[in-house]
């Protein structure tokens, strides 16, 4: 189960992108009609938000809707298969990291070309080597300026029969368009979904799918 909690433009948040739009403590917002059985399985998400207020998604709801996995009733968080067999409790994918050669050269394309946000909040002289971390959604990528041990030449053209991060977007539409504009090929899903295969400057292969935002209306939904 899920719950979809809305969140209200942060009047307080003046960040150096476009106008950001949540709220600035998460860990106070209430599980509005849950149970205090459920409240007490909710995980906030406690992030601050970097979405613009032009994405679709923003314009259509009036604020950012955030994901938090819930369970139904304590009884079915215990008995769910991870934690009943290994007491490993999972909340969701954190980062994905990705090798690349110039971290300038590679923000200039998940930048300059797919508009995505740098976390300042996490800045590269923490480790001992260059690099980046850019929010997508709710999660990161970090960017790790390393050598990379594996042989870039020979890889797959499509980039869906090669190891990748998907990326979800609420209209692919944009995405071709910026692509096309920016001479970057790309291969369509072999399915037939609305999804694209492209690969950054250093190789590593992306999927873009589409993906239909999961709130229409009220502010809370369980799902």
């Amino acid at each position: 189960m899920f719950l979809l909690i809305s969140l209200q433009p942060c009047q307080a948040a003046q960040l150096d992108g476009p106008a950001c739009y949540s709220q600035p403590c998460f860990a106070r917002l209430p599980c509005l009609n849950a149970s205090s059985s459920l409240k007490s399985q909710v995980r906030l998400l406690k992030r601050r938000c970097h979405l613009p207020k032009t994405a679709p998604a923003l314009k259509q709801a009036g604020g950012t809707r955030w994901t938090c996995r819930a369970a139904a009733s304590a009884e079915t968080a215990t008995e769910t298969p991870a934690v009943a067999e290994t007491g490993i409790d999972y909340i969701g994918l954190h980062h994905v990291g990705l090798l690349v050669k110039d971290t300038d050269r590679a923000l200039d394309f998940y930048m300059g070309t797919l508009g995505l946000h740098l976390n300042k909040e996490r800045p590269d002289d923490k480790l001992p080597y260059k690099g980046a971390w850019l929010w997508v959604g709710a999660e990161m990528i970090h960017l790790m300026e390393l050598p990379n041990p594996d042989p870039l030449e020979g890889r797959p053209e499509h980039g869906g029969r090669d190891r990748h991060t998907c990326i979800s977007v609420v209209d692919l539409e944009p995405v071709k368009k910026v692509l096309d504009n920016k001479g970057i090929r790309y291969t369509m899903s072999k399915s037939g979904r609305p999804a694209l295969f492209c690969r950054d400057p250093d190789e590593n292969a992306l999927e873009i799918s589409q993906s239909a935002p999961q709130h229409e209306g009220s502010s809370v939904k369980h799902l």
